[in-house]
């Protein structure tokens, strides 16, 4: 009996707040290991969506009256705010160089 990606499947939350995402729905949707998603609340509920690359995003909205590259830019400017969070949580956990030397 093959399983559907759509019944439910309980995922355990470790005390850190990570889940993993079930193989056959990363499979599925291009996810990644290790990669990014876009994680985000819509209709009361959690939604979790795969980060386009950004070729994958190229002419996209080529019929609508955005700008070009507006929606690049947005994902670029995520990845870059995520690069810059992690760059902090390292930076945290670095001794701070003595000036005394």
């Amino acid at each position: 009996m093959s399983s559907s990606t759509r019944d439910p499947e309980v995922v355990r939350v470790s005390q850190k707040g990570q889940a993993t995402i079930p193989k056959t729905l990363r499979e599925k949707f291009g996810i990644d290991t290790p990669g990014e998603v876009f994680i985000y609340e819509e209709d009361e509920r959690i939604i979790v969506e795969p980060v386009p690359s950004l070729e994958e995003l190229g002419g996209i909205h080529a019929d609508t009256d955005r700008e070009r590259g507006d929606v690049i830019d947005r994902v670029r400017e995520l990845k870059h705010e995520e690069h810059r969070r992690e760059e902090a949580r390292t930076n945290r956990f670095r001794p701070a160089d003595s000036e005394d030397e």
